[in-house]
């Protein structure tokens, strides 16, 4: 019978996100009463905000956590992968496809 836990050690491969990476955030994020200065369940990020990574911890031994700053807000917020979702890769592979792509037209 499971508890419902996660089981994987997120922290045995590489960071899924650097510092200085520019991220958005793919979900709500609610105070969970960790954040000092504002009340429990009060939303701290939207879906769709965009900040950039600016250090990675871990939790528990087992998740990394993403300090990010949302400029907008001049806050910092811990976040988890699931969460995020990189800007800068995915111009990159874009762009990357573009270039594949130009010279094969004719």
């Amino acid at each position: 019978m499971s508890l419902g836990r996660e089981e994987e050690i997120e922290i045995r491969r590489p960071p899924g996100f650097m510092p200085g990476e520019r991220v958005r955030a793919t979900r709500h994020i609610k105070n969970d009463g960790t954040y000092p200065g504002r009340e429990i369940g009060e939303n701290l990020v939207r879906k769709g905000d965009e900040g950039y990574v600016r250090d990675i911890g871990t939790f528990l031994q087992q998740f990394f956590i993403y300090a990010v700053e949302w400029i907008d807000r001049g806050t910092v917020v811990g976040m988890r992968a699931r969460e995020l979702m990189s800007l800068d890769k995915a111009e990159a592979s874009c762009s990357a496809e573009s270039n594949s792509n130009e010279g094969t037209a004719r």
